[in-house]
This record gives C-alpha cells, structure tokens and sequence, in this order.
C-alpha cells in the first residue's frame, strides 16, 4: 500500500464481504487497506469452541470487539473473559491471543493500520458456503507456508496457543 494511496469511501453490507476459510474459523473481510488507504482493516470471525492463535504480535494495533459467545483474551500476560459487548486491544508489537470458550463465537476484528486482513487472505481460501467448515484436527496449512506468511507480514509467534 502506497502512502499516496488514499482512502475511498465505502458502505459495506453482508452480501458485499470476501468470505474466507481462515485456519478453521470464517472470516468475513469488511474492509481492508486498499479501500480504506492503508488506515484500517475490519473483518468479523465466526470461531468454533477452542479456536485459539499461537500467542503472537505484529506491527499492526488489534481490537476485538465480541459480537456474540465467549473469549478469553490474554493481551497483557494475565487472562481476561470477553463476553458479548466486550472488547480487548493488544498494541502493535504486543504478544497476545484469544481462545473460545462458547460453541462458537463471532468477534469483529480491527487491525490499525491495515494489514491483518491481508495476513489472513494469504493463509486461507475463499468460503464455498458462508458458515464455518467441519473441525479439523490442528493446522491444515503446511508450517513452512505458515512460516512465510508470517514473516511477510511481521508476525511474530511467542509460545503456543495459552492455557487458562
């Protein structure tokens, strides 16, 4: 994204989001740094009960703001229960993650700048239907292509996903 870019104005509605397969969740891309100019990226996640990132950082500020289930978040070493309506922010370069703890739970994702809904096109697959694939067993994308996309978007993993 050029520093030139700037940002265009945008109504998004439910039937104009990219829906992608992202490591087991769906996630619906609502705007991103090519419309926005590189200022914000906003996708929402459908999450299965026990969907939970490495503890990781990236450059980018990220907000998750639960729309509906339960999460619990670790963005300051300590863990913190997210209900609907609550809301967590890890600083860019802030190890942090989430783990559900409902059947399911959908969370809006904010990354500023723009750039996490970049990282998780890279390492998923357009949605053939617009709910949540069937559980897999762990990862389905080669680590070495897991590896590559964190390293071109400044992801850093810190630990395994957290225990409460």
């Amino acid at each position: 994204m050029s520093e030139n870019e700037s940002a265009m104005p945008a109504v998004v509605n439910d039937s104009d989001v990219e829906k992608r397969w992202f490591l087991g969740t769906l996630v619906q891309i609502k705007l991103d740094g090519r419309t926005t100019g590189g200022r914000i990226g906003v996708f929402e996640g459908e999450l299965p009960r026990g969907a939970s990132p490495p503890m990781h950082s990236h450059p980018q500020d990220e907000t998750f703001y639960v729309l509906d289930g339960e999460v619990t978040a670790w963005v300051d070493g300590e863990p913190r229960t997210c209900r609907r309506g609550g809301m967590a922010f890890a600083p860019g370069g802030t190890p942090h993650s989430w783990r559900v703890e409902s059947d399911t739970a959908r969370m809006l994702v904010i990354s500023t700048p723009a750039g996490i809904e970049d990282y998780a096109r890279e390492l998923s697959e357009p949605a053939e239907w617009p709910w949540l694939q069937p559980p897999v067993d762990g990862r389905r994308l080669p680590p070495e292509r897991i590896a590559a996309a964190n390293h071109a978007h400044g992801v850093r993993e810190h630990g395994p996903p957290p225990s409460a």
